[in-house]
């Protein structure tokens, strides 16, 4: 859609008066029917349902590959990020953004694809907006405090171990029409849904430590606090990892927001007294939940007692960690050195035409077309077609240390020539984040980050053998990376910038967005893959020194060439209370 100055100006203005409407409405939102405030409790050393980051296709990438043991490298949490940097205070801690959910194609009658038919749930099993958070009990270094919204917490490994205590939060968005949750990624047979998912990390650097044998046997080395975004701002269950039950991870729709393909979003996430709070308006239907991550909603820590012998939770409020999102602000033990950023969680999906629904294996071959092969060591957390809520196939979402999965292949991605391919998804559009008390200001620059060479370690299944440091650091580190028959894949996803409209009702807002897949119609894609640049080394406390690990690709443009609206809707913007 196309419009002329004098139409945009007429649209901005309708759409500032409604926009006063919709922030007087967020304005007075407050915290409602909040769980009673939790109390610090041991954990069971039964096992109980937790997200397992070992298996889990969406947990935060950590800076090891062998993290989770020896015996399990942790590789494959594939996360093509697009970067934002402002110096403005409150642009680390406060933001809004716009989106609009992919749709899927049409299937046949009896919900099986149709010939070259790809579908969300086979991209990204999620995708999420993200922040650096305070957690003074994930990777516990020289400081036990942590002071929120802060620049002062930015220290530089490299100089210092002593920085505070951080995690890592995702605002994740599940695709629907496969395999449900908690063991698969669909809430529903056609509607998406969300959760707050702040993830930490039980090691401490400086002693090479990890918690406990019980901690880590109930919620594993990278505890996560998981909600999925409800009507009434209330955990359906317990959020924090030791205490989490079932009930957490399954979604309800009396509950839960859930969200049509094709709508239209403002995501608002900014601190509060009480913790993070993370709003979600769907601008098209009006539907609105939202989230507090505090003690009072049963948000925690996991005690990090490597001498210890229960797992505890205490009672805590999640607040941001810093005050600004430079390049200086990231998470020292996270592989991608982002803290405001979007990403999308790909590269697991892949095919199995026999899986033991028992196990979750794929005991038949993978792949499709000429890729069948026997089974690989990454042929997990498959679900059979007769498991889908919708479309039926069969396949799986586990670590793809083969890089050989859909995400991987030509003609799977939002693409086309003059119009987008009607049997592909169309792309997530999302606009650059606006930070400031009023949400008018945009973030100076942007960044695309790919964390190729971390997941590109020697492991089970993988033909690839990426030297991250020492004087061969960068051999073997590719922006294709190897499959598993020794040969680059074909295709990886990159991003690009486009103008459209996000549609408030009927009422359009022009802007500028942002998109992941091949080649999309009238967009500019920023040099296709050469977008993610160069190595990017990071410093990491190791014992009483430091490690150099080459862990991303990384390209800095100097400006941000997506601000989320044309200048004049910008200045519009000025004194609105929130969005």
């Amino acid at each position: 859609m196309t419009f002329s100055i004098r139409s945009r100006m007429s649209v901005l203005v309708s759409v500032v008066a409604l926009l006063t409407i919709m922030a007087g409405v967020l304005a007075s939102l407050e915290l409602r029917g909040a769980v009673p405030h939790a109390h610090a409790a041991k954990a069971d050393e039964s096992s109980h349902p937790h997200i397992d980051c070992a298996e889990r296709a969406t947990c935060t990438e950590v800076l090891d590959p062998n993290a989770f043991g020896s015996n399990y490298p942790y590789v494959g949490h594939d996360e093509p990020s697009n970067l934002f940097y402002s110096n403005v205070p409150g642009s680390g801690n406060r933001n809004l953004w716009f989106l609009k959910l992919p749709k899927d194609p049409t299937p046949n009658a009896n919900e099986t694809p149709k010939p070259g038919q790809t579908f969300n749930f086979e991209l990204h099993p999620a995708f999420w907006f993200g922040m650096a958070m305070c957690d003074t009990q994930s990777y516990p270094e020289q400081v036990s405090t942590c002071t929120p919204d802060s620049d002062s917490n930015i220290v530089d490994p490299a100089v210092s171990p002593n920085h505070p205590g951080t995690a890592f939060m995702e605002m994740q968005f599940y695709p629907p029409g496969w395999a449900s949750w908690p063991a698969g990624n669909s809430c529903d047979a056609t509607q998406w849904c969300a959760a707050l998912n702040i993830d930490s990390y039980s090691n401490n650097p400086v002693t090479g430590q990890d918690n406990n044998s019980t901690c880590l046997n109930t919620v594993g080395v990278e505890p996560v606090n998981f909600a999925f975004i409800t009507k009434s701002g209330v955990p359906q269950a317990p959020p924090n990892p030791v205490q989490s039950t079932l009930a957490t991870f399954t979604p309800d729709p009396t509950q839960d927001l859930f969200l049509n393909s094709g709508d239209n979003l403002a995501v608002k996430m900014g601190d509060t007294p009480s913790g993070l709070r993370i709003d979600i308006l769907d601008l098209t239907t009006g539907q609105h939940g939202f989230m507090v991550a505090s003690a009072a909603n049963g948000f925690g820590q996991v005690q990090f007692a490597p001498t210890g012998t229960t797992c505890n939770n205490i009672p805590y409020d999640f607040h941001p960690m810093y005050s600004t999102s430079s390049e200086q602000t990231r998470v020292p033990w996270a592989a991608h050195s982002y803290n405001i950023a979007f990403a999308d969680e790909t590269g697991h999906f892949d095919f199995c035409d026999n899986v033991n629904t028992s196990t979750g294996d794929c005991s038949g071959n993978e792949g499709q077309g000429s890729n069948l092969e026997p089974t690989d060591v990454d042929d997990q957390g498959c679900f059979a077609a007769n498991q889908s809520l919708l479309i039926q196939v069969s396949g799986c979402i586990g670590q793809n240390n083969g890089f050989d999965g859909v995400p991987y292949l030509n003609n799977s991605w939002p693409e086309g020539g003059l119009f987008l391919n009607p049997q592909h998804p169309t792309p997530i559009q999302f606009s650059s984040p606006l930070t400031g008390t009023h949400f008018n200001v945009g973030y100076s620059r942007s960044a695309f980050e790919a964390d190729l060479p971390r997941i590109e370690v020697a492991a089970p299944g993988s033909a690839n053998n990426c030297i991250r440091s020492g004087p061969n650091a960068g051999q073997g580190c590719l922006l294709f990376p190897l499959s598993d028959d020794g040969t680059p894949v074909p295709f990886y996803p990159y991003f690009s910038s486009t103008f459209t409209a996000i549609h408030v009702g009927e009422l359009p807002i022009p802007l500028c967005v942002w998109q992941i897949g091949g080649h999309i119609p009238i967009s500019h894609d920023f040099g296709k893959n050469n977008q993610y640049g160069s190595f990017l080394h990071l410093v990491y406390t190791q014992g009483a020194g430091t490690v150099d690990l080459i862990e991303d690709f990384r390209g800095i443009l100097d400006q941000n060439p997506c601000q989320p609206l044309a200048l004049a809707a910008v200045n519009t913007l000025k004194g609105l209370e929130g969005i």
